[in-house]
């Protein structure tokens, strides 16, 4: 009861809620939703009875992700095994007028996979291959069942791997369609700038390869200049143009020396400062990550840690040995003139290991703090001149309002997270993270930033899209929605 209550708050105060001309856009623009016996038929022809589910319990765990936004299950479950089996799945669908959700690891934080029309939710997890490994070339790819830890074991041996680490255990082809990012992204950038290629199945079945088929642009081939970048539109899409089916990815030299650290401050200010510092040097670091104190409580605790309970960041070098050490030594010098500590070092890999796996842990260690709460992280990102400001401004926000939100960011790039953890029994303090929550985002755009770094706009950051991009964009993304997916059958109610 506590926890419906508390989704029909957060609902209330949805920052998605359209405004009257957008609601009658979308009211022309409505899936006719009708799965009958006779479509649900039609499906387990294409796939095979196993892979077609319509269990109650089946489709609930399908219809929810990791955020707090509420469980909409959908109609039924397929599992496709090929592309050319989601092909005529959504042939089906589109003939039906159904609605389609593509679903990977259920990982996502913005509620992307929610049935909000009801309809089919194509499960990729059986399509798991990693196919045309070019070692020469730097390139592979890949299935949507695939996610991005087991492609790295994969490549153990080639010398090669893949950066991009959001921390959770993402499909590749789900972090494609969210543009997801993580740790690594200061130096090797985010899904967009890694993804070369893309096969996308598109509403009513067709099959689009946004490169061209087997193209490898950028790399194979160093440039092009032919025609619309239709990589980068399905790149942030979240399901809502198309099914990735398959994509290309950009690979890297595995680093000869790896070598990470641990440096505590005196103050958020300090750490940002010297983060700043670092990038302004044009030291090539490959992380770092900022922990206040909070969250480095949180971290000792439920890692087992004995870390300084202080404003920290946790830094990894990646290079020859001669260039590790000179970057070492050069952020070591601005870390101390900014007051931090000695760095505590973790060379060997099965200390850095337990370092960063500390780190991908904070969602869970911050909900460690209160027991049986639930969590809300906040994913803004700004430009690195403006960090110093909006990170000292939001830990005075978080005490003025008497709010539990540890931070961790990747502030090399800008971007932070709140997790805000709260009492679901607690209706005032549910009002209360809200408006703190949007507070946040709306300081990030005054700052010329953006509501979301990585996690994507879902079901609860709409209305801060269109304040983002204004009304003109919005009317463009609404433009190109409705040419590519006339019906709005591609996990409506997602973004638009």
């Amino acid at each position: 009861m506590a926890l419906r209550l508390i989704q029909r708050i957060w609902r209330g105060f949805q920052p998605g809620t359209s405004s009257c001309r957008q609601s009658k856009r979308v009211s022309s623009f409505q899936p006719q939703v009708q799965v009958t016996g006779e479509m649900v038929e039609a499906l387990r022809e294409v796939v095979g009875s196993a892979n077609v589910s319509t269990a109650m319990a089946v489709r609930e765990q399908h219809g929810k992700d990791e955020s707090m936004h509420r469980c909409r299950p959908p109609d039924a479950v397929v599992w496709p095994q090929n592309v050319e089996q989601v092909s005529k799945l959504a042939e089906i669908c589109y003939r039906h007028s159904v609605p389609m959700i593509p679903f990977g690891t259920g990982t996502g934080l913005e509620g992307g996979v929610g049935a909000i029309k009801g309809g089919i939710c194509f499960n990729l997890t059986h399509m798991d291959r990693i196919l045309d490994l070019n070692v020469e070339d730097f390139h592979v790819t890949v299935e949507p069942g695939v996610t991005r830890k087991a492609l790295n074991s994969y490549l153990r041996d080639s010398g090669l791997w893949f950066p991009v680490d959001p921390g959770a255990p993402a499909s590749l082809c789900g972090m494609a369609a969210t543009s997801a990012s993580g740790t690594n992204a200061v130096r090797y950038g985010t899904m967009r700038e890694n993804v070369i290629n893309l096969e996308v199945v598109l509403p009513d079945g067709r099959i689009l390869n946004t490169a061209g088929k087997d193209r490898r642009f950028r790399y194979c081939i160093r440039k092009t200049s032919a025609g619309y970048n239709l990589t980068s539109l399905f790149v942030g899409s979240e399901g809502t143009l198309g099914i990735i089916t398959k994509a290309a990815l950009r690979l890297y030299g595995t680093p000869e020396s790896i070598v990470s650290a641990v440096c505590a401050f005196p103050s958020v200010q300090a750490a940002v400062d010297s983060t700043v510092e670092i990038l302004q040097c044009s030291i090539p670091i490959a992380r770092i990550e900022f922990l206040d104190e909070v969250m480095v409580d949180a971290c000792n605790k439920f890692s087992s840690l004995q870390y300084a309970v202080l404003p920290t960041l946790f830094l990894e070098f990646h290079g020859s040995d001669q260039n590790v050490e000179e970057q070492v030594q050069q952020t070591e010098e601005i870390t101390q003139m900014n007051g931090g500590s000695k760095f505590s070092w973790a060379k060997d890999q099965e200390t850095r290991n337990k370092l960063w796996m500390a780190r991908h842990n904070a969602w869970y260690a911050a909900l460690g703090l209160r027991p049986g709460s639930k969590g809300y992280a906040t994913d803004v990102c700004v430009p690195i001149s403006k960090l110093p400001e909006i990170m000292v401004e939001t830990k005075k926000d978080l005490v003025k309002s008497q709010l539990t939100g540890p931070i961790a960011g990747h502030v090399g790039d800008g971007n932070f997270h709140c997790i805000m953890v709260l009492n679901p029994d607690d209706l005032e303090e549910v009002h209360r993270v809200k408006e703190f929550t949007e507070r946040l985002a709306r300081r990030a755009l005054a700052l010329h930033g953006t509501c979301t770094g990585e996690h994507g706009i879902g079901v609860g950051k709409r209305k801060l899209l269109e304040e983002e991009i204004g009304e003109v964009g919005m009317e463009v993304m609404w433009q190109l929605k409705a040419t590519l997916d006339p019906k709005n059958l591609m996990n409506p109610g997602k973004v638009l």
